[in-house]
């Protein structure tokens, strides 16, 4: 079996329940994978480092508040809204994508675990009509063309220590991409919190609304 240690290894203040949903996560996303493709086959055994710990990297940079609503936009099997569901078991989490059956994993996902602050739809970002503090997602697209997607969809009142916005995981050389995109956009690398290789060109990319 895959062990999550590379995620207790960076996460080290977590309760029994935190430390029993991440080690069920291989078995659940090793089994739903072999029926509806989420994951690439030959990435499953990266589980950890490549699709949690690197979802966990939104949670290096802002913890969410009690009470606090975050939508993932494009969000896949559940990345990155499922491990920081997990992580923020008191901040709530709504999970969109236009594929259904990826929808369907996610919601057997979160239900096996016992998530109750995560709700899944079946939706595109654009049709989506509530307000959230912040917007997450996994490089689903470049964000010029993301941030049409989910402009005005963020709540006014900020309680967190930054101000809401979107947290986009994404890598590579992206100063051209944020250049063409004319956001104010701040990015912040990865590397700087995860020690391995794999994060080397990865970042959050903090845009503030």
């Amino acid at each position: 079996m895959v062990k999550p240690d590379i995620i207790f290894k960076y996460f080290k203040d977590l309760s029994a329940t935190q430390i029993e949903q991440f080690e069920k996560l291989f078995d659940l996303y090793s089994f739903w994978n072999s029926q509806i493709n989420v994951i690439s086959r030959k990435d499953i055994e990266e589980l950890y480092e490549r699709h949690i710990l690197h979802s966990l990297g939104i949670a290096k940079f802002c913890s969410f508040k009690p009470g606090e609503t975050i939508l993932d936009v494009g969000c896949g099997g559940g990345f990155p809204g499922i491990p920081l569901a997990i992580l923020f078991p008191e901040s709530n989490f709504h999970l969109v994508d236009s594929i259904g059956k990826k929808i369907k994993v996610v919601t057997e996902v979160a239900s096996a675990l016992g998530l109750k602050n995560v709700k899944a739809s079946h939706s595109r970002a654009e049709q989506i009509t509530d307000k959230y503090n912040f917007v997450v997602s996994r490089a689903v697209t470049r964000l010029g063309d993301f941030y049409p997607w989910v402009r005005g969809k963020f709540a006014k009142e900020n309680i967190n220590a930054i101000r809401n916005g979107i947290l986009y995981l994404k890598g590579g050389d992206l100063a051209e991409e944020i250049k063409e995109s004319k956001l104010k956009a701040e990015l912040y690398p990865l590397s700087a919190y995860f020690e391995e290789e794999f994060f080397e060109t990865k970042y959050v990319v903090y845009v503030p609304q």
